[in-house]
């Protein structure tokens, strides 16, 4: 029987079970499952490896909490940096991480002691439909604003407290929604009068989590683009935490702590 050290990780309570790739797991979608599992296994929104990538000398492969493969998780990737680094796998402080959805470049920033404080990740060229369409779901009919940040969104703007919103029930309706092949991460949105964002985010794979990094970022885009807010900065209010969202040309960085919880190991079973 193999055993696997896993770290666990979280951002913003989005939290992630974090391994070295060192083929001791045969069957990574099972083993995730089992890991992952609230009651049964560690716990957590996902599975990370940490992998030597062909264009980085770190790479990461992720799995929803489901066994499903994701492209893309912008907490999953902060949380991942601060592994890296622990791990002597990146050189400095600021380093580029392979992914599914391509390079993406990651910097830690530290306190005067030098502990890691937050944690910036670029994460590409989001994109986000301007023009919504609507849906019936669940009862009700809703405006979605389908978009991509290496994985599948659809973000709506609510009219009420997303906390009084059947969140799970609309998010797990969209996953077979023929709209959105494959399943999306469907974000639940309110304007604040302050000009931040109060949202809550279903994630494909996973279900409703306390932050999503690449669903804040989708949605901040969408409330840039549509006049919503203004500025240089969205601070995006999650279950979790406030995420800081910040535009660029070609590109969204989102910054905000990622934290270890714990290390430990576990046996790999002969089957899940």
């Amino acid at each position: 029987m193999a055993t696997v050290r896993l770290v666990k990780a979280n951002a913003y309570g989005n939290d992630f079970l974090l391994a070295l790739d060192d083929g001791s797991v045969a069957d990574p979608p099972g083993f995730t499952r089992a890991v992952c599992a609230r009651h049964l296994g560690v716990g957590a929104d996902g599975l990370i490896a940490l992998v030597r990538g062909s264009a980085a000398s770190v790479g990461m492969a992720m799995w929803n909490a489901d066994g499903s493969v994701g492209a893309m998780c912008g907490n999953g990737l902060r949380c991942l940096a601060v592994f890296a680094r622990e791990r002597g796998h990146a050189d400095d402080d600021a380093f580029a991480v392979e992914t599914a959805a391509g390079l993406r470049e990651v910097a830690i920033e530290r306190d005067r002691r030098g502990a890691v404080s937050q944690v910036r990740a670029d994460l590409g060229a989001v994109r986000v439909e301007r023009d919504a369409i609507e849906i019936a779901v669940e009862g009700r009919r809703l405006r979605f604003h389908r978009g991509s940040a290496g994985n599948p969104h659809a973000v709506t703007f609510l009219d009420c407290d997303p906390e009084e919103f059947p969140v799970e029930a609309v998010g797990a309706a969209l996953q077979s929604n023929p709209a959105f092949p494959g399943g999306v991460n469907a974000e639940f949105v309110e304007v604040q009068q302050d000009g931040s964002l109060l949202q809550r985010t279903f994630e494909r794979g996973s279900g409703e989590t306390l932050a999503c990094g690449t669903g804040a970022a989708a949605a901040a885009l969408c409330a840039l683009q549509n006049g919503l807010v203004t500025g240089s900065e969205v601070l995006v209010r999650l279950r979790g935490g406030a995420l800081r969202v910040r535009p660029g040309e070609r590109s969204l960085v989102i910054v905000g702590p990622a934290r270890t919880v714990f290390r430990g190991e576990i046996d790999v079973p002969s089957q899940y």
